[in-house]
């Protein structure tokens, strides 16, 4: 080579390099401003006569129509479901009654058709596994045990697999209703936008765990302090963060009520802002409320009551976040143990466990208010409902 084509060479490489980038940035850009037209819809179920595991939808957000896939993946109640930061692995906690431990099951899945490919299960170390949430790193997976009042912790493998248990934790103690909170009931695992703590809401004892995570050595450790007390005979059940990092929510299941806390990112800690019935004035039945999220936006927080059937929305202060009930509304079927909103914001989707239903309501973003879609599928004992992308 001649020395006068050196420098002619290191131009065209650098060239070569900003033109990729600005391509890489364009298709960012394009993503960030065009979103998927379709996606996938996973739902965990009870397993049982109806259920044989998880079902797979498709979801237009232009139409916000469903239609069914069927069932893509045979496992033992797989009451909730997760994903990798990807969103091309699937994890699902077996929630199995009685003392045998329950377990996680990987999968990996196919974005065309919608189908998991089994990849290994692992014991949970604990009875009732209910939920599970994978790090943002996506080396480190948590689970909660329901029925024994444990945390434990899992590597997430380079192929999706799971490790043994890496790190447990058992609560310990019992509260005021002698028929619910004769011991810990571990109910959800939830992680900091920062990725450093997670936050675990114990029905059974009504108190929500805080602790640090180490994602590089897939273990957890109690921070200081380890908890908040919530009113005696609340049942936290699960918990919900507020986009901007300020705040955040549980839903209380034996309380019927949501409680608003403010959120020191730095030290991980909660403060009792509210509590606020999720109930409509007069209803004086049995009630036990479910499932909490907020809209992307911070406006808006959703929450699902089983008894009195419906979604109750609040609006969110946006000066000391606070909130302010704006409507109840019937989920037009029985038991909504899970809803989600989706990527769009645009719909919600209720999952009516004891009517084996999923009914579509369309949301107004300005109001957060939420009308019926049109549109009911038929799924059975559905429990949770995950968006992913569909090729």
């Amino acid at each position: 080579m001649k020395a006068q084509e050196l420098p002619l060479r290191k131009t065209l490489t650098l060239s070569a390099v900003i033109l990729a980038s600005f391509f890489v940035l364009v298709a960012v850009a394009f993503a960030a401003d065009h979103p998927p037209d379709k996606y996938l819809v996973y739902v965990g179920t009870y397993t049982g006569p109806k259920s044989k595991g998880i079902y797979g939808l498709r979801f237009d957000p232009g139409t916000g129509k469903l239609e069914q896939i069927g069932l893509v993946g045979e496992v033992e109640s797989p009451s909730f479901l997760t994903l990798n930061p990807a969103q091309d692995h699937l994890y699902a906690v077996s929630e199995i009654s009685g003392k045998t431990n329950g377990y996680v099951s990987s999968f990996s899945l196919d974005k065309r058709n919608g189908m998991l490919k089994f990849l290994n299960k692992v014991s949970t170390g604990g009875t009732v596994a209910c939920h599970l949430v994978v790090d943002k790193t996506n080396t480190m997976l948590l689970v909660a045990n329901y029925g024994s009042g444990s945390v434990a912790s899992f590597r997430v493998k380079p192929d999706g697999t799971l490790s043994e248990s890496t790190a447990f934790d058992q609560h310990s103690g019992s509260s005021v209703d002698q028929r619910r909170q004769r011991g810990p009931h571990a109910h959800a695992v939830v992680l900091s936008a920062d990725n450093r703590f997670v936050f675990v809401p114990d029905l059974g004892l009504d108190e929500i765990f805080s602790y640090r995570i180490d994602p590089g050595q897939g273990t957890f450790t109690a921070n200081a302090p380890s908890t908040i007390k919530l009113k005696p005979g609340s049942g936290p059940r699960h918990f919900a963060f507020h986009p901007n990092g300020k705040y955040a929510y549980s839903i209380n299941e034996m309380g019927s009520s949501v409680t608003a806390f403010t959120y020191d990112a730095a030290k991980g800690r909660l403060q009792e802002l509210q509590t606020i019935s999720t109930l409509p004035e007069g209803f004086n039945g049995v009630n036990n409320s479910a499932e909490i999220q907020l809209d992307n936006a911070g406006h808006f927080v959703y929450a699902s009551n089983r008894g009195n059937d419906s979604i109750t929305v609040f609006s969110v202060d946006p000066q000391n976040g606070t909130l302010t009930k704006v409507q109840v509304v019937p989920t037009e079927g029985k038991t909504p143990r899970n809803f989600s909103l989706d990527p769009t914001g645009r719909y919600l989707m209720a999952a009516n466990q004891d009517s084996d239903t999923i009914v579509v309501f369309k949301v107004d973003k300005a109001s957060g208010r939420l009308t019926p879609g049109g549109q009911t599928l038929s799924v059975p004992s559905p429990v949770c409902i995950q968006f992913v992308p569909a090729a």
